[in-house]
């Protein structure tokens, strides 16, 4: 079991890793302190289905469906340039930027969390990482599938807790303004290139 466990884990580390727009939204909610819990909960469930599905052999029904990959990628795309744009008037116009400690908008809990599925749900990298790769890899563990299956989740696991719960350690750099203007600005230009990469 552990010979299953452990490539699951590290290759779905490997995957979660790469800076993407749910990693900054992720981290964005840790450096607020704001709902991080539920937010690390949701994206580690969401991972937990998709790899669930992959490992069961729904990426070759994902693959027959040739219209599932556009809605996805178009409809994911506007969704990352909407909030990069967001992010970049936020920015701007204020002095503070909108994630500053003392700032006094929140975000509720649900549309914080509506958020986090968004980010998830609609982006194509995640079924094609989850999925697709997570699933057909899954096909070298013949009889310990669920084991490498865990192996990945517990990776997302430890990693968007690590991640929402970890920023906390950076809040004595954001407790400068300049420092959540900056943040804002990258989050919009990571958004808004990743949106690009997506149409293109």
């Amino acid at each position: 079991m552990t010979t299953a466990f452990l490539p699951g884990f590290l290759l779905g580390l490997s995957l979660i890793m790469a800076i993407g727009a749910q990693n900054a939204f992720v981290l964005r909610q840790g450096l607020r302190q704001e709902h991080v819990f539920d937010v690390c909960l949701t994206c580690a469930l969401s991972d937990a289905v998709l790899i669930g599905a992959g490992v069961a052999g729904f990426g070759l029904a994902v693959a027959t469906l040739p219209w599932l990959e556009p809605a996805l990628r178009y409809g994911g795309a506007a969704f990352l340039f909407a909030y990069a744009a967001r992010s970049l008037i936020s920015a701007l116009r204020s002095r503070h930027g909108s994630l500053a400690p003392s700032s006094r908008e929140t975000a509720g809990r649900w549309a914080a969390l509506a958020a986090c599925l968004a980010f998830t749900w609609l982006n194509p990298h995640v079924y094609l990482d989850t999925v697709v790769l997570l699933g057909s890899v899954s096909s070298q563990y013949d009889g310990h599938k669920l084991a490498f299956a865990l192996g990945a989740i517990a990776a997302s696991f430890t990693f968007f807790f690590a991640l929402g719960y970890g920023a906390r350690l950076l809040r004595p750099v954001f407790a400068d303004p300049k420092a959540w203007r900056v943040l804002d600005a990258f989050v919009a230009a990571a958004m808004f290139a990743i949106g690009v990469k997506l149409v293109l």
